[in-house]
């Protein structure tokens, strides 16, 4: 058990609900959700638009009332405390700085209106603009600024006055490309030397993967799986959530034991691979779908490769760090496509080639075919 699996439960969420109602309509929001959030962790909903995590977040921070369940932090009921006194940063997806205000104002505003001395705002306030690095920015105004330090300056405004408790609304959305990727290192950074507990909420699955302790991915207002950044990558526990992160292949095959664990596909092919975790032989002797990630497959120019599948390449992308093959298996009736990621570009390989693709010798994971439905319902 790791350090922080020894950290007490700063947060505490029980069969959150919450339905908004019109007069024409009832929508759930929220359908019986659970977590724990540790001390000083980085905690991420992620999930797509409409999964429930923004109004989760919003319910945390008291702008929206539950149905029904509770929150706890630090042994207190949060449902009935209003969201001025809970001691929670936040920071909102539009920074929401004050434009009429300088940087030093708009850090000092929750601080004057708490009604701290002077001498104890410039402290404060000098200390926390150093944390973000922004040092030089104080007399400027929010306009002043690119996107990257006004970000970090909302982050400042939260931090400040030493919240137990910090929130982020898709707080990067509003940035470029190459600034996300950079702005995300540097909340990691900032956030770690505050130690201050973190609830994170984004739609970028790179994003929570990169900066997050712990995951929870959601969908349609519950809670699909919680875990670290590697066990949801690696280990899914559903076809859903196996196809949100990341890329993902889906294969039809059916199981067999004779011996070894072999998966026959709808091609009549068969692959053995390892079964050290048990996960075949409790999936038993049925039809299933095989998930393998991009990275775990390899195009082969040989097409008489043994315990390989065969294909053909229909496009071949360029992708800087990787090559992406999308090659079509041999099916029978209904062929399907994969993607293969390479770190270089296989010799004698173009497209319209026959090809091997090779399934290296990783853990299978298999879902119950009945699976395959969520995804085309999502």
């Amino acid at each position: 058990m790791t350090e922080q699996d020894n950290s007490r439960i700063t947060l505490s969420i029980k069969n959150l609900s919450k339905v908004f109602r019109s007069r024409h309509d009832r929508v759930q929001a929220l359908n019986d959700v659970c977590l724990e959030i540790r001390e000083g962790e980085l905690f991420t909903l992620l999930g797509p638009s409409g999964c429930g995590k923004t109004t989760t977040l919003r319910c945390i921070a008291g702008f929206e009332k539950p149905t029904s369940g509770e929150i706890d932090f630090l042994g207190q009921d949060f449902t009935s405390i209003p969201p001025f006194r809970r001691n929670i940063g936040m920071v909102f997806q539009s920074y929401a700085l004050f434009p009429h205000m300088s940087i030093f104002e708009n850090v000092a505003y929750g601080l004057r209106i708490r009604k701290l001395s002077r001498r104890d705002i410039a402290e404060r306030v000098n200390r926390i603009i150093q944390l973000v690095g922004l040092e030089a920015t104080q007399k400027r105004k929010p306009s002043e600024l690119s996107g990257g330090q006004q970000q970090r300056i909302a982050l400042a405004r939260a931090l400040v006055y030493d919240p137990q408790l910090l929130l982020l609304d898709e707080p990067l959305s509003n940035l470029d490309a190459k600034l996300r990727v950079y702005m995300r290192e540097e909340i990691r950074r900032i956030q770690q030397r505050a130690q201050v507990t973190t609830i994170y909420v984004t739609h970028d699955q790179e994003e929570a993967l990169s900066i997050s302790d712990r995951i929870a991915v959601m969908h349609a207002g519950r809670v699909s799986q919680v875990g670290t950044p590697d066990e949801i990558y690696e280990n899914p526990s559903s076809i859903r959530v196996a196809d949100f992160i990341g890329q993902a292949n889906f294969l039809d095959c059916a199981v067999r034991r004779n011996g070894a664990p072999v998966l026959t596909f709808r091609s009549k092919e068969e692959i053995s691979l390892r079964d050290s975790s048990g996960s075949i032989r409790e999936f038993g002797h049925r039809e299933g779908i095989f998930f393998v990630r991009p990275e775990q497959m390899e195009v082969a120019a040989e097409p008489d490769h043994a315990n390989t599948l065969k294909g053909q390449v229909k496009v071949i992308l360029y992708l800087g760090s990787v090559v992406r093959y999308y090659v079509e298996i041999f099916q029978n009736a209904s062929p399907q496509e994969v993607l293969i990621d390479q770190d270089r570009r296989v010799q004698g390989v173009g497209v319209g080639d026959r090809v091997a693709v090779i399934i290296h010798g990783q853990e299978a994971k298999l879902f119950p075919s009945e699976q395959k439905q969520q995804l085309d319902q999502d």
